[in-house]
C-alpha cells in the first residue's frame, strides 16, 4: 500500500533548526535503507506557486504569493508500507521529531493512501 504524507504548517514558521533537519535526515535513511520510501521532498513558497484552474468554463493560470493562504503544504513524502496503521505510526513519529527538536513549531501531517487502477473496478467490462 502506498501512502502519501503532506506535512502543513503555516507559511511563516521560519526556516527549521539543524537538529530537526539533521533528525529527518536520519529518520529518511532508516525509510530508505528499510526501502519504504519512495519519493520525497519539500515545496517551494507560496510566492514561487501558480495555480491553475478551471471555472467558468475557462482555465486561468494565476502566480502566487497567495493571501488566502494561512496554512500551506510545504513538503511531501510517498511511503510504500504495508498497513495504513504503519503509516500512522511514522506520521507520529515525524511529528514526535518536531515536537522535540522545534517545539514552537505548529502543524500537521496527513496521512493519505494513493489509490491506484486496481482500487477502482471497471465499470462496463
Amino acid at each position: 500500500m502506498r501512502f502519501m504524507m503532506l506535512v502543513k504548517h503555516h507559511e511563516l514558521s521560519g526556516p527549521p533548526p539543524q537538529a530537526l533537519m539533521d533528525a529527518i535526515d536520519k529518520l529518511a535513511e532508516e525509510a530508505v535503507k528499510n526501502k519504504t520510501m519512495v519519493l520525497a521532498g519539500g515545496l517551494a513558497p507560496m510566492a514561487a506557486t501558480t495555480r491553475v484552474r478551471v471555472s467558468g468554463g475557462k482555465v486561468t493560470a494565476t502566480d502566487g504569493p497567495f493571501s488566502e493562504a494561512k496554512e500551506i503544504v510545504g513538503g511531501f513524502a510517498i511511503f510504500d508500507l504495508h498497513s495504513r496503521q504503519e503509516a500512522l505510526e511514522g506520521a507520529q513519529r515525524f511529528m514526535d521529531l518536531h515536537r522535540q527538536h522545534w517545539p514552537e513549531w505548529e502543524g500537521e501531517t496527513e496521512v493519505r493512501q494513493i489509490m491506484g487502477p486496481d482500487d477502482f473496478p471497471c465499470k462496463g467490462v
